[in-house]
């Protein structure tokens, strides 16, 4: 059933005020807003509790996964629910929202300004058994800026893991011959653009080149 409360209008209102100026995107008319930086993005998402209101929730995605969804995959940030009330109560609350958005868009992207950044973040944090995706992610961006040692550690620990869904299998292929090219940093360029390209079709983003920085 489509939202009749004034949330929606209200938090759109703070998000174009916050947002559009740093360049985001509204998801269609959802509370989901994206920065786009072509091969990762920065996702806002106004969440929506279970009565009237919002909560704030934003992180970046890497689009190397290829999924055919947005998703938080690292920095996320949650801020917690404010409720509705009335128009007049909830209308400063959504602008504080939106703003404490924009601050943390601008951090991602300072943190994140290139690949090399994005490097040292994911090859840095501390080894976490269990934690299938920080060692995908780790292995790839290690494998990009040329350090295939790094790269290959990071994909056998994801090869060590219990394949207990299909996707997990799926992601152990991908590791698989990603650790075989680790030290052809050509060939896993060339993965990671079609993973991209793929990604952002997925996701109905248009075409963007792939460029290491």
């Amino acid at each position: 059933m489509a939202d009749r409360s004034p949330v929606l209008r209200i938090i759109n209102s703070a998000a174009r005020e916050s947002l559009k100026p740093l360049g985001l995107a509204q998801r269609r008319r959802s509370r989901l807003w994206i920065d786009d930086h072509g091969w990762w993005l920065g996702v806002v998402e106004f969440t929506s509790p279970r009565i009237a209101g919002s909560g704030l929730y934003v992180g970046a995605m890497w689009l190397w996964r290829d999924v055919d969804h947005l998703a938080f995959h690292v920095d996320a940030v949650r801020v917690g629910s404010e409720l509705f009330r009335s128009e007049e109560q909830f209308t400063p609350l959504a602008l504080e929202l939106s703003r404490q958005a924009a601050v943390n868009v601008t951090a991602l992207r300072e943190k994140f300004p290139g690949l090399p950044d994005v490097a040292r973040f994911l090859t840095s944090r501390p080894v976490r058994r269990g934690f299938f995706w920080d060692s995908f992610d780790s292995g790839i961006a290690a494998a990009l800026v040329g350090d295939p040692g790094t790269a290959r550690d990071h994909f056998a620990r994801v090869l060590r893991e219990d394949a207990l869904a299909s996707w997990m299998a799926e992601a152990q292929e991908n590791a698989r011959g990603l650790h075989a090219i680790a030290a052809d940093r050509d060939a896993v360029t060339a993965w990671v653009t079609r993973a991209v390209d793929s990604c952002r079709s997925k996701l109905g983003l248009d075409p963007a080149p792939f460029a290491i920085s």
